[in-house]
């Protein structure tokens, strides 16, 4: 359906039912969404970013008993703007320059931090690639409207890769990956590295990404206020981003990806939704536009799951299959 018969039954008063719960997830976001005041507006800002702070994870459980070593690096922001932190995290055993997990964080461009929860998922797959994590933090909105996240997070990736080797990290080797507000991000870094011929990512781990701004699909109206991060939710985090600039001819492709015109000469994708999302169609979306353009894309639409459901429910039977898939992805790109 597209998405001008989305909003035609919008119009007319209709929503289609969503798609059921996977069993392992119904009771689970039932009980979430009891704790959790939905959907998000400018008032519960402040809540979100509470329990954000609440969540952030310390030294000791992101070393993970001597697996990793960290450090925070202040490194220069864009132009003009503050610096910005880095969290690296390298495997202490590596002897050789290892791959790297660029990661920005979620939050709906209103909350989370560097060391947010989802900070467990980028250490599993690191790993068991062998891989070094890190994590960037980015101005957030509505103080810090669009361009200062992806700014901030483009300033942090060429440091990165400028410094690479110092810090025992392969620079041909580095993974843009997010969920959520950070899958924008990430895929909007794909498209700055290649407009400006900076740093060249070898993929995009796009989870969950929020990729346009107008909110138009038919998932966005299907799941209006269904499960985690609801269709209402993502027009207030959009709208905390851009203001009044939402949905109009004049917001950038970095802001909002789904805006690109070109998507070729992106780095490899690997895309992924749940059924019971609203973002769902627009990931479909642009991983049919990357194979349209003559790239490569790899597209999970993981059945009977809401948004980030591997973080909220991690033992799930489809949590540890996403899980898996993701490794072994970036197994083959690194190998490829």
């Amino acid at each position: 359906m597209t998405p001008a018969t989305s909003s035609s039954l919008r119009q007319a008063g209709l929503r289609a039912l969503p798609p059921p719960f996977d069993a392992d997830l119904a009771g689970p976001i039932r009980r979430i969404l009891g704790e959790l005041p939905m959907p998000l507006t400018p008032e519960l800002i402040p809540d979100r970013r509470r329990r954000s702070a609440s969540g952030r994870l310390s030294d000791a459980e992101i070393r993970r008993g001597g697996v990793f070593e960290t450090e925070e690096r202040t490194v220069p922001g864009p132009a003009g703007a503050p610096a910005i932190t880095l969290l690296i995290c390298r495997p202490a055993s590596a002897a050789g320059p290892v791959p790297a997990i660029y990661h920005t964080h979620g939050g709906g461009m209103v909350a989370g931090s560097l060391r947010s929860t989802e900070l467990i998922g980028e250490l599993d797959r690191a790993q068991e690639l062998g891989a070094a994590v890190v994590s960037v933090e980015y101005r957030l909105a509505p103080e810090h409207p669009d361009p200062a996240p992806v700014e901030d997070c483009y300033a942090g990736l060429c440091w990165l890769a400028e410094h690479a080797e110092g810090l025992g990290i392969d620079p041909n080797r580095i993974f843009l990956s997010g969920n959520s507000a950070g899958g924008a991000l990430a895929a909007g870094l794909a498209l700055l590295a290649r407009d400006r011929s900076g740093p060249r990512p070898v993929g995009q781990v796009l989870q969950f990404p929020m990729l346009d701004d107008r909110c138009g699909t038919f998932s966005a109206g299907q799941m209006a206020r269904v499960g985690l991060w609801d269709g209402e939710s993502n027009r207030a985090g959009w709208n905390a981003l851009l203001g009044e600039r939402r949905g109009t001819p004049g917001v950038s492709c970095y802001a909002a990806p789904n805006r690109a015109e070109n998507l070729s000469g992106l780095p490899p994708a690997f895309i992924e939704v749940g059924s019971v999302e609203a973002l769902r169609d627009e990931g479909i979306a642009y991983a049919s536009r990357i194979w349209q353009a003559g790239g490569e894309a790899e597209l999970h639409v993981w059945a009977g799951a809401f948004h980030s459901f591997d973080e909220w429910v991690p033992d799930a039977v489809v949590s540890r299959t996403a899980h898996r898939a993701r490794v072994a992805w970036m197994g083959r790109v690194l190998a490829g």
